[in-house]
């Protein structure tokens, strides 16, 4: 299931990105106009501009915008820097690869098997649509 941190993150990436103007969006009005706790949208912010999505402006006129185009922004990566892996079992995962201690043979495993299946469509959705798609 989806964290309330990643759905506030792609529904704040996807308010910036619909502003289309060149002035930082204050946190304020994203948190108000989004319905999420300030506090907690203060955090994933922070979240996504160390990861390179977003800038910050301090000061009279700051907020945050866009270092990348909407169109550059895709799902899969707003998840994998909020959420973490994507894929459901540790052993499937493409970039957060771990062993599962409990399955001696992965290749005959038929819960390794329909993960890597679950896993590859999962992404072809997520890596093929951006936070452009989402913007009005």
């Amino acid at each position: 299931m989806l964290s309330k941190k990643t759905k506030y993150g792609l529904k704040a990436l996807t308010y910036i990105a619909r502003k289309q103007c060149s002035e930082p969006v204050l946190i304020s009005e994203i948190a108000e106009s989004e319905n999420i706790s300030q506090k907690f949208l203060e955090s994933i912010l922070l979240t996504l501009r160390k990861n390179g999505l977003l800038g910050s402006k301090k000061g009279k006129g700051g907020g945050y915008y866009l270092i990348k185009s909407p169109s550059d922004i895709t799902m899969a990566s707003v998840i994998r820097i909020l959420e973490g892996p994507i894929a459901m079992v540790p052993c499937v995962s493409l970039n957060f690869y771990e062993r599962c201690a409990d399955c001696p043979d992965e290749d005959a495993c038929a819960v390794h098997a329909l993960m890597i299946e679950v896993r590859d469509k999962t992404l072809s959705v997520l890596e093929g649509k951006t936070i452009a798609d989402y913007v009005d």
